[in-house]
């Protein structure tokens, strides 16, 4: 199950750069004759999604960490399986 969510966290991470690559790209196609504050919210936009994709993706890992080392404390229980 925890794999499952880790590939569903990477996906959400992907996603959230492409969308601020999306923005920044939207910005730069614009043909505004003064486009330099839609190009700075748009390179902003690209920062702040690539850290929030950092953010969820070392969470992420970090509970997998988490619940792999206490699953593997608990297998001298004697597990029926």
């Amino acid at each position: 199950m925890a794999g499952m969510i880790q590939i569903i966290t990477y996906m959400l991470a992907f996603y959230f750069v492409l969308k601020g690559i999306e923005i920044l790209q939207i910005g730069l196609a614009s043909s505004r004759s003064n486009r330099k504050g839609i190009i700075t919210l748009g390179a902003l936009t690209l920062v702040a999604c690539v850290i929030a994709a950092i953010g969820f993706v070392a969470a992420q890992d970090e509970q997998a960490m988490g619940l792999s080392s206490s699953m593997s404390s608990l297998t001298g229980l004697g597990s029926p399986y």
